[in-house]
């Protein structure tokens, strides 16, 4: 990770992370090639984050504070983002929060479409909200929570030093690869299969680096033998 920190200009989107952890390739596609595809989940994920995403919307109730799309920044990440949901909690070791007496707690929440995922792509996302928040407010964050649609309930997470080590990490390699302007190769994997981008990458005609002559050829002699 870069000592000095990364400058403004040099920010990636801290929501990417995800997409690296998932797949390096999908994650290029999107922030390096700047090319998108919707499918039924990042479409149903955007109407659930429409719900939430209100810059303008807080709330309390009792002792909690809640805040919604707060603005995230870390510089020596060198990542930018939003989090869905911070919520407050009094406490002796908190930040100052403005119109409410007191400290407070900062405890980052993250909405997901679906529900946990078998890896960590989810976990490194919100470790890397809680990093920017320390950084911005020089807080400590031990936990945080993830509300998944699918199973309409909470998860909390612990965030370890080998999970924030593991943010530093992939941040190191998504800087690395972007500023080279790397697409890796594709990978073919079950993940394929979810994958929004998956018509776009073409994962088994480019792992098999079939030319795109051989593969037209193919895919019209198929073509025709079905029509006869």
């Amino acid at each position: 990770m870069s000592v000095r920190g990364y400058a403004d200009d040099e920010l990636l989107s801290l929501s990417g992370i995800q997409h690296f952890c998932f797949c390096r390739r999908q994650w290029a596609l999107i922030h390096v090639e700047r090319q998108w595809e919707d499918n039924l989940r990042t479409t149903e994920g955007h109407f659930l984050h429409e719900r939430v995403d209100d810059p303008f919307f807080s709330e309390s109730r009792g002792d909690v504070v809640i805040s919604r799309a707060f603005s995230l920044v870390s510089h020596t990440l060198g990542l930018y983002g939003i989090a869905d949901v911070i919520e407050y909690t009094r406490s002796d070791d908190g930040v100052t929060l403005p119109g409410y007496e007191g400290l407070w707690r900062m405890h980052p929440v993250e909405y997901k479409r679906g529900k946990p995922k078998v890896d960590e792509r989810d976990e490194v996302q919100l470790c890397a909200q809680a990093m920017c928040l320390e950084e911005m407010f020089a807080v400590r964050i031990e936990m945080s929570e993830f509300y998944y649609n699918e199973i309409r309930r909470r998860v909390p997470i612990r965030l370890t030093d080998d999970l924030r080590d593991r943010v530093v990490s992939l941040s190191d390699e998504m800087h690395d690869l972007f500023r080279k302007g790397i697409t890796p190769a594709a990978e073919s994997s079950k993940n394929c299969k979810y994958c929004s981008l998956v018509d776009v990458c073409m994962p088994k005609l480019t792992k098999k680096n079939i030319s795109v002559t051989r593969y037209i050829k193919k895919h019209v002699k198929d073509a025709c033998t079905n029509d006869i």
